[in-house]
């Protein structure tokens, strides 16, 4: 990441260059402050809206970054306030967000609008939890899961730690790879933190699936963990619920947009580890409890799809384009 920013001008200038080839587009969409930067210079040079979507902003996660992380770099933070009052529209994926960009960045209003993402239902839908356990070779033993990247902001050491306060024996299967500068470290942290605290044999580390594997990965487990210190918006706990798994997440950022706090799934204060285990137990020891859960996370899943996001963001395009949809 630290090698993207000197690429930055190089890049824009091949959009730009290929853009003047054909038909000037109505609207550029860029996401995350990276491609943001190079968004607002293809705005300038060619006089084309632009809306931007963070997924994450640098000043968010470092209110609450674990003591260890490294915060936001300057660059970044002072790209994403350029980015943000340079956009015609820049998209919150949650009412959560929406508020953090006026709060940490002093957003106008007017240029702010929301639209979750949305995902697959026809992947991310119930499943045979013993054929998905057999096919992915998982013992029939009570089964947490965390999918994601590996990095301090997701938490996995609240999760791990979590484990040594259950009754149950339970398992921890963590699908995802290293990330960032420090993420190597972070695995080697997490897999100490699991042998110290007599739990590294119940604890297994599965490599970054293609998207639409992971389903099988819902369908297998009993409950789905996300104790993330910050996130923005919690597409996997969206994914996990369509299978009708519960979640037990961090009480952070746009999750309780996701997760209805029991109705599909238990939320908990960011970092309580003797919480996290009360809640995963809670799912694991209570049948009538994880049924209730499974039913609610279905009903709540249905409140993210493709076609309501295509939808959202054609309209927010007709919007800062001028551009009738009836003509589009």
């Amino acid at each position: 990441m630290s090698e993207l920013p000197r690429w930055i001008a190089l890049f824009t200038e091949g959009v730009i260059a290929d853009l003047r080839k054909g038909p000037k587009p109505d609207v550029v969409h860029s996401h995350y402050w990276l491609s943001g930067w190079a968004g607002v210079l293809v705005k300038e040079a060619l006089d084309i809206p632009l809306a931007n979507s963070f997924h994450t902003l640098g000043r968010v996660k470092d209110v609450s970054r674990r003591d260890d992380e490294r915060a936001s770099s300057p660059m970044r933070t002072m790209t994403e306030e350029e980015v943000i009052a340079r956009s015609n529209c820049v998209i919150a994926s949650t009412p959560f967000e929406f508020d953090d960009l006026l709060d940490h960045y002093g957003a106008s209003p007017e240029r702010l609008c929301t639209s979750p993402p949305g995902i697959d239902h026809s992947i991310f839908q119930p499943g045979d939890k013993t054929a998905a356990r057999a096919w992915l070779g998982l013992d029939d033993v009570p089964t947490i899961l965390f999918a994601g990247r590996i990095q301090a902001l997701k938490g996995l050491d609240v999760a791990i730690s979590a484990m040594a306060h259950m009754q149950t024996t339970a398992h921890l299967v963590i699908v995802g790879g290293p990330s960032g500068a420090a993420g190597d470290a972070e695995v080697a942290h997490l897999q100490a933190l699991a042998a110290g605290l007599g739990v590294g044999e119940r604890v297994h580390f599965i490599a970054p699936q293609p998207h639409d594997q992971l389903a099988r990965f819902y369908q297998a487990a009993d409950v789905l963990v996300m104790p993330s210190r910050s996130e923005t918006f919690g597409l996997v706990a969206a994914e996990a619920q369509a299978c009708g798994l519960p979640v037990v997440a961090s009480r952070i950022g746009g999750i309780p947009y996701v997760v209805a706090d029991r109705k599909s799934g238990l939320l908990v204060e960011v970092g309580d580890e003797p919480g996290f285990a009360h809640a995963l137990e809670r799912i694991l020891s209570d049948p009538d409890l994880y049924a209730q859960l499974s039913e609610g996370a279905l009903l709540k899943s249905a409140d993210f799809s493709w076609k309501a996001t295509a939808d959202r963001l054609l309209e927010l395009y007709h919007g800062i384009s001028g551009r009738d949809p009836d003509r589009s």
